[in-house]
Order: C-alpha cells, then sequence, then structure tokens
C-alpha cells in the first residue's frame, strides 16, 4: 500500500533526480507452496494458480514469471500452488507479492538462504528484466522487507528506512484509513507503460510528488496534527491525476468526488491506476458517510503488517537431478 512517491521509483526518474515512496503492507496475503514434483507424470511441472498448467518442460510453462523465475534459479520438476486474499491487476501489489514469495520458496527448496534485499532485487530482475514488464520498483522491496517505511531510490540503489511511529500514533493512521474495492481490474503494464513515456513531459509534477514524501515523513514522526496526512494525500491525488490521462477514469473521479464531500480529507487509487482500490483518509465521525456514500463498493478492513516476505512452512527434500543420476 503505497501512499506517496510512487511514480518516482520509475529507473528512468530516479537514476537521474533520485526517488522516494512511504509505503506499507498490510495483513492481506498470497501463499506459495511448492515442491519437488514426483516422476511419476507425464509432464514435468504443476502450476496452480487462476489455470492449472501441465508443462513437460520449463519453456512450456506458460505463466512468465513462474517461467523466467524458475530459468532465473534453475529449478526442475516443480509443483507450485499459489492463492491471494486479493485479486490480481487490482494494484495492491499482488504480483510482486507473489514474485516474492514464489523465490523465497525455490530457495529455499534449493536449501539456500537469500536476504530481503537480495530476494527484492532477484524479484525485480525477473519481473522488469526476464518478463520485461514495465513499472516501477518499490513494490518487490515493500514485499521483501515488510512494514512502514520510507524506501529511497538512486542510481547506486535503494535504500529502506523504517518509519519511527508510535504504536498509539499507528494505529490512528491505520483506523483512519478506509479501503474500497472498485471492482474494477486493469493491467497494470500498460498504464505503467504509458506513465513511463511521459516522464519526460512530466519532470516537475514528479519532483513535486519526491517533496511531498518529506512532507509525510514529518506528519507521521511528529506530533502534528495527523489529519495533515489525508489533506496530503489529496494534493498528491492532483499531482498524479494529471500524470497521465490513464491513471484515472471518469468513474473513479466521480467516486473520489462524492468520497471528498461525504468529508474524506484525502484518497488516492493505488497501483498504477485506471482501477482497483481506492484508499481514503477518514476521520471516524465521518466514516460512516463515506460508507453510505460509497455504498456500492466493498469496504476492505485491513490493519499494518511488518513481517513481510517469510516462510510459513519448511521441509528439506533431497533432490537429483535426472542428468546426475
Amino acid at each position: 500500500m503505497s501512499f506517496f512517491g510512487g511514480g518516482t521509483d520509475y529507473p528512468d526518474f530516479y537514476r537521474e533526480y533520485g526517488g522516494s515512496v512511504i509505503s506499507t503492507t498490510f495483513d492481506k496475503y498470497c501463499t506459495v507452496s511448492v515442491s519437488h514434483l514426483p516422476p511419476f507424470f507425464d509432464y514435468t511441472c504443476l502450476i496452480t494458480y487462476s489455470r492449472v498448467e501441465r508443462a513437460k518442460t520449463v519453456d512450456d510453462v506458460e505463466h512468465p514469471a513462474v517461467r523466467n523465475a524458475m530459468k532465473y534459479l534453475d529449478m526442475r520438476d516443480i509443483r507450485l500452488d499459489y492463492q491471494a486474499d486479493l485479486p490480481a491487476r487490482s494494484g495492491l501489489g499482488t504480483s510482486s507479492s507473489f514474485a516474492v514469495g514464489m523465490l523465497l520458496a525455490f530457495y529455499a527448496l534449493k536449501g539456500k538462504y537469500v536476504d530481503k534485499r537480495q530476494l527484492a532485487l532477484d524479484a525485480i530482475h525477473v519481473e522488469r528484466v526476464m518478463c520485461q514488464e514495465s513499472g516501477g520498483v518499490q513494490d518487490q522491496i515493500a514485499a521483501s522487507f515488510g512494514g512502514l517505511n520510507r524506501i529511497d531510490f538512486s542510481a547506486d540503489g535503494f535504500t529502506v528506512n523504517p518509519l519511527v511511529v508510535s504504536s498509539k500514533r499507528k494505529r490512528l493512521l491505520n483506523s483512519n484509513l478506509m479501503l474500497f474495492f472498485t471492482g474494477f481490474s486493469r493491467f497494470s503494464g500498460a498504464i505503467a507503460s504509458s506513465q513511463e513515456k511521459a516522464i519526460h513531459n512530466k519532470i516537475a509534477d514528479l519532483k513535486e510528488m519526491l517533496k511531498l514524501v518529506d512532507e509525510a515523513q514529518r506528519i507521521l514522526t511528529t506530533d502534528c496534527d495527523l489529519g495533515d496526512f489525508g489533506r496530503l494525500l489529496h494534493e498528491h491525488w492532483k499531482l498524479k491525476h494529471g500524470l497521465t490521462a490513464e491513471i484515472s477514469t471518469g468513474t473513479i473521479d466521480e467516486l473520489y468526488a462524492r468520497a471528498m464531500k461525504a468529508g474524506a480529507l484525502g484518497g488516492k487509487l493505488l497501483g498504477a491506476g485506471g482501477g482497483g482500490f481506492l484508499l481514503f483518509y477518514v476521520e471516524p465521525e465521518k466514516q460512516p458517510a463515506v460508507r453510505k456514500a460509497l455504498s456500492e463498493l466493498m469496504l476492505v478492513p485491513f490493519e499494518f503488517e511488518d513481517r513481510g516476505t517469510r516462510i510459513m512452512y519448511y521441509r528439506s527434500e533431497e533432490y537429483v537431478k535426472e542428468e546426475d543420476k
């Protein structure tokens, strides 16, 4: 869940101007189960997600992230099962969370330890280089590290700094956020590609968005009015809305306007844009009115989460490649 700085995590921007985002992970998960497939079948890979693939070779695997991650780590004879709490193409980093979780599981299956930084770098490489998907790089880092963080980008790489916020203030922030599912889904790669092409024409807007990260950090880490966080979200909304026409739609603009009229202080469309989830900052006394104003949308309760990707269950396996037998 990215609050501020989205768009400045695109390499074409941050390599020249630097970039920063403030984001958090929260308690919706994707689960990846991986094991070696016993040699009893006429296929060598069984991949289960929204469909079931039975492939005879790695090259036959159709899911691009699975195929390329298997090639990257030289995985053979794999049975993989993927489940998620949230729909794909919804703006909440599901694809990158999947890539990070899958790579962590692959490393574990090989009996190898990988730290969070390397895991994020590997996921970025698989998605952005091997799969050639457009987009920024914050989701892979957030899913790897977990927590409420400021992530800074430069030509030299990235740094992750947890925001020092009291538990009470963090709970207050969480309770003042309302997450709505618009029911729309979109292919973020197409929107991200459009945004990448627009970067050189929107440098001034992106620099203004970058400044908001410093202000958001100040609001969160001092005793000032937390409502300023919501009002800053509205400033961010206006800036990002101007990056490309594909970020929002007339319907989403109308939903946003209704929420603001009902008492929201600010909000944003999560992800690359075009649909998915709308997040609003709403003080408690206004939340019933905002919920009524958006009654046709699904309200999704959530709580912040700090741990990032992790192994839930591990059992070592003996595996010998066919050519090594």
